[in-house]
């Protein structure tokens, strides 16, 4: 029964988004349209697609420094992914969010990650507690946009920022509750360095940050004045993509993300011009996203070989060897929660 009433809650939800979404577009969005085919509106476009690129780029590594060392490593030791062979794991794991499900995402990493030594449950954690950090910064950054959205009654969205510092002074108000889990689950995990933690939530916000000036870019191109645009264009790409991730039925937040980007830019644009950034938005991360994998992972079959091969040490050139990879069939996956990632 639960199936089924997910089965038809997904269409309609995602159905009646776009329907939002193609009615704010109806009367500026060719306008809008028009504005961005302007040959002076490509610098911004560009600056765009490189901004949501960068933001992709420290969202591997906020994810990486949670990944810990191959087990007997020496203490101190860097985690047992990194560099090249991280941006493979994280990219294909980007890639699997196209595919029907919500697993996909967590199993490219275990798989991929028991290549590199790590255990099942290692990287399973570090995925669920990345993907913690990743909403709980994002939660804080959408403060950005919040005066334009909520004016006069904003003021209690500051909790996600206490949470935020409370997990900065002790991290380990954001790794018990991944190591509880893994308990239940009968497998022992070792939480990573509170310094690790601390690393992975600023470059989480920094990624945040630079990903969502590829909203602001594409506001100006838009007519949106420079300067007031700023705080709603950042600040509406996180709010909307952790916004969309919560809504757990909708694949990739489709709809759900270009109505709440919609509402937070309406302070600074037309509602259908709005709506247009949102869709363009939209284009500009998944041109991103796959531009990036497929050079990511072109680099990687080079150097590395091929995805699923054992490595046995760092990634860079020269410090590699790979043998026939072994699968092991007594690791359980325990179910993720959420999307195979929230954005970055």
């Amino acid at each position: 029964m639960r199936e089924r009433l997910r089965a038809l809650l997904t269409p309609a939800i995602v159905l009646a988004a776009l329907v939002g979404v193609g009615l704010l577009l109806r009367h500026e969005g060719p306008v809008a349209a028009r504005a961005l085919a302007r040959a002076d509106a490509v610098p911004l476009l560009l600056a765009a697609l490189a901004a949501n690129v960068g933001g992709l780029v420290l969202a591997v590594h906020a994810w990486q420094v949670l990944v810990p060392a191959r087990p007997g490593s020496a203490p101190g030791a860097p985690g047992a992914v990194r560099g090249l062979l991280a941006a493979r794991i994280y990219f294909l794991g980007q890639l699997s969010k196209y595919l029907p499900g919500r697993v996909w995402g967590v199993v490219t990493h275990v798989t991929h990650g028991r290549a590199a030594g790590v255990p099942a449950a290692a990287m399973t954690s570090a995925y669920l507690l990345s993907l913690a950090l990743t909403v709980l910064t994002g939660a804080c950054v959408s403060l950005f946009a919040a005066p334009a959205v909520l004016p006069g009654q904003w003021f209690w969205l500051v909790l996600p920022v206490l949470g935020l510092l409370a997990c900065v002074a002790r991290p380990a108000l954001a790794t018990r509750p991944v190591v509880a889990l893994a308990r239940l689950a009968r497998r022992a995990v070792e939480p990573p360095p509170d310094a690790a933690v601390r690393r992975a939530i600023a470059l989480a916000v920094a990624s945040w940050l630079v990903s969502g000036l590829h909203l602001w870019f594409l506001a100006i191109a838009l007519g949106a004045p420079v300067l007031s645009s700023a705080g709603p264009g950042i600040g509406a790409f996180a709010l909307a993509t952790v916004v969309s991730s919560l809504a757990v039925v909708v694949p990739d937040g489709w709809g759900v993300r270009e109505l709440t980007i919609a509402a937070a830019l309406a302070a600074a644009l037309p509602d259908g011009t709005a709506a247009t950034a949102a869709v363009a938005s939209r284009v500009v991360c998944v041109v991103a996203e796959l531009g990036s994998s497929a050079v990511v992972l072109a680099l990687a079959r080079a150097r590395l070989g091929p995805p699923g091969t054992r490595t046995s040490a760092a990634d860079e050139p020269g410090t590699t060897t790979t043998t026939t990879a072994t699968a092991s069939t007594n690791a359980t996956v325990p179910t993720p929660i959420g999307d195979s990632r929230v954005h970055p």
